[in-house]
């Protein structure tokens, strides 16, 4: 990138006004001419990071505007330290794709990204989705995955250097997964979104934001904030928490397109299950529409309305995107099947929260002739609530529960599996979560249905300070192979 006038970025007075070559938050990444933000933060403050920033060659430093004078050569204040280093970072990389869009919500982000970015490339456009699985771009059916898997929502300025990666290799059209800690942390903040949705809110990360009501602030905040007045708001009208959107997005000058069974703009009138996936009956706006969509479960079908209503919201025709969804494939990780040896049906699925493993267990409850079977367990050091609550949930949905162990991390694992446990007294527990999938191939009969939830596209398990190789998908598929 070249060198762009610190004024220019941060769109104030300064003194001095260096050119800047680069900008991050990441004192290990500074160089000469960078301009650093010392970041405040839950486990280290930024600002203790200066001194060696400015020894690797800063040119200036951005902090709050609680910091001392005297810190830097260079120091600029901010009310809002994050927002400004979004809002720089868009300014030093410049372009981005011409249509960006957003959606947020505890459960389904990464299958609504997923699915916009297949449905653009089935219109012909060059599209990327952005998130939990990394960054993926996509030309008709050709996909390139460009970053790893990593953070739903990435760092202001490694965010803005994608976007212009992007752009700058042809992308048109991305959708970006908000998470709530992306959205309070600003992340998305430089980010000119044509539309925004909302797919659900229910219990997760509360070990960050503390209360629901804060959890709900954040993800309020990219209609509030974020989105454009003028745009529109994509909202699952099925969500308990429809109406507050809706009042959120109109008090913000946005418009509404309600989805869903109780949508009226996008409305599911009829869903029947078959073979293939499912039959859905829509109305648009007066317009009937037939789709086969070859995904199953309940959940799946609510996550393709939203995508769908975010690419017409984007611009698209409401027909030819609706006959797009004819040709989408899940998420990896997202009621994924693995395939086995004929008797029985094995899943793997990223549901890790109280709702999302819910709807696992219902979506494919139809498809068990014979039993249900779940393997799950709880993370550590995350939300300690919602362990019991998941118990209960596999307990009464599920014929037979396993409780294993899901990245205990720096918790005991016994002590997790004991605290899920509560919630389903009865059921099994097998702390290797190998011996646990093993297990629960092992009992599968014809007609069964075995789903393994709770890390779906992770490839490690993390316990103690140490992440060991480790993938569901492979994991069931050996299984399935033991047992043939």
């Amino acid at each position: 990138m070249s060198a762009v006038r610190l004024s220019d970025l941060l769109r104030r007075d300064v003194p001095s006004d260096p050119e800047i070559t680069g900008i991050t938050a990441d004192s290990r990444k500074v160089a000469s001419g960078h301009l650093f933000v010392a970041l405040p933060g839950t486990a280290a403050d930024g600002r203790a990071f200066i001194p060696q920033a400015l020894a690797q060659g800063a040119a200036a430093v951005l902090a709050p505007q609680d910091t001392p004078d005297g810190v830097a050569p260079l120091l600029v204040r901010s009310g809002d330290v994050r927002r400004a280093y979004a809002l720089a970072a868009r300014g030093f990389y410049g372009a981005q794709p011409a249509t960006c869009v957003a959606v947020t919500g505890t459960n389904g982000k990464t299958s609504v990204a997923a699915f916009c970015r297949q449905i653009w490339a089935a219109l012909g456009r060059k599209s990327a989705s952005m998130g939990t699985l990394g960054v993926v771009a996509q030309s008709g059916k050709t996909t390139e995955a460009l970053t790893p898997p990593g953070l739903t929502s990435p760092d202001a300025a490694d965010a803005a250097r994608l976007l212009a990666t992007l752009a700058e290799g042809g992308v048109t059209h991305l959708a970006l997964e908000a998470s709530s800690h992306g959205i309070d942390q600003r992340r998305l903040d430089g980010v000119t979104l044509k539309a925004a949705a909302f797919t659900n809110l229910t219990q997760d990360h509360l070990d960050y934001h503390g209360t629901m009501e804060a959890y709900r602030e954040a993800k309020l905040r990219l209609f509030e904030t974020l989105l454009p007045r003028g745009r529109t708001a994509v909202l699952n009208a099925d969500s308990d928490a429809y109406s507050e959107f809706a009042a959120a997005s109109i008090m913000s000058g946005l418009g509404v397109m309600g989805v869903g069974e109780r949508g009226r703009d996008l409305s599911l009138i009829e869903r029947r299950a078959v073979p293939e996936g499912q039959r859905l009956i829509l109305d648009v706006r007066g317009q009937r529409h037939e789709v086969l969509l070859p995904l199953a479960g309940a959940f799946q079908a609510s996550n393709a309305l939203v995508a769908a209503g975010l690419c017409i919201a984007s611009g698209e025709d409401a027909g030819r995107t609706l006959a797009a969804l004819e040709h989408i494939t899940g998420a990896a990780g997202r009621l994924q099947r693995i395939a086995g040896p004929g008797r029985g049906e094995a899943y793997v699925d990223y549901a890790h929260t109280p709702d999302g493993l819910e709807t696992v267990l219902k979506a494919l409850r139809p498809h068990a002739t014979g039993r249900l079977i779940v393997v799950f367990g709880a993370g550590g050091d995350r939300d300690r609530g919602k362990r019991p609550i998941m118990g209960e949930i596999a307990g009464r949905l599920a014929d037979i529960a396993i409780v294993t162990d899901d990245n205990p991390r720096s918790e005991d694992a016994e002590a997790i599996r004991a605290e899920v446990r509560t919630g389903c007294p009865f059921a099994l527990e097998i702390g290797d979560r190998r011996s646990a999938i093993r297990e629960a191939i092992g009992m599968m009969k014809d007609g069964d249905v075995v789903v393994v939830a709770g890390k779906g596209h992770e490839q490690g398990q993390i316990v103690g300070g140490v992440t060991h190789p480790f993938d569901d998908a492979t994991e069931v598929a050996e299984a399935l192979r033991l047992h043939a």
